[in-house]
């Protein structure tokens, strides 16, 4: 597969051994981290995207993506898929990026190349949350387009509808009730 690239930034969809890396804290031949990268979220999600391949075979595309800058190359975050879409056509995102990268949009910026990339793959509707403080997270995934599903007393639900005659309006905030499973959600958490 080749990379998705935005006006900013490179989406490469990373392979075992990258996400390996990531794990090691250790970055592979020719590879730049900023300052920050990875965190602790960023390990847990190469461990997930690690322990897929091992129980359910090869995610991709669904996988992860390491978040890189255009201008130097330099990995500032990633971005992926916590498996492939379920038999509904739905998936779930999750992300972070190093300190010194936030409040640029650049999370926005990713998001909605991997919303699109989800569109093309013919994914229905990608779903994603943040605790209730993470106030950056919420303005990420309402700039990429997802809609405020839901609210409990830790997170917030978003989703967006990607293949559906409403999928290209303007995001607005309703609250609906949820079946989310919070604990598996936080856990994954990396925004």
């Amino acid at each position: 597969m080749d990379d998705l690239v935005t006006p900013r930034l490179t989406l490469h969809l990373m392979s075992p051994a990258e996400a390996a890396d990531i794990v090691a804290g250790e970055p592979g031949a020719g590879t730049r981290w900023a300052p920050g990268y990875p965190s602790e979220g960023d390990k847990g999600a190469a461990r997930r995207y690690l322990d897929t391949f091992e129980t359910a075979g090869d995610p991709r595309p669904f996988g992860s993506f390491a978040i890189s800058l255009r201008e130097d190359g330099q990995v500032i975050g990633g971005m992926g898929f916590h498996g492939v879409p379920d038999e509904d056509g739905q998936v779930t995102i999750g992300y972070g990026l190093a300190p010194a990268a936030r409040g640029k949009g650049y999370a926005s910026e990713a998001l909605r190349a991997v919303l699109e990339f989800a569109r093309s793959q013919g994914v229905a509707s990608v779903k994603g949350d943040a605790d209730l403080d993470n106030i950056g997270s919420h303005r990420v995934m309402a700039a990429a387009g997802m809609r405020l599903v839901g609210v409990d007393d830790q997170l917030h639900y978003y989703r967006a509808d990607l293949n559906s005659e409403d999928a290209g309006d303007t995001p607005r905030a309703q609250e609906a009730p949820h079946t989310h499973d919070t604990r598996a959600s936080r856990d994954a958490k990396r925004a």
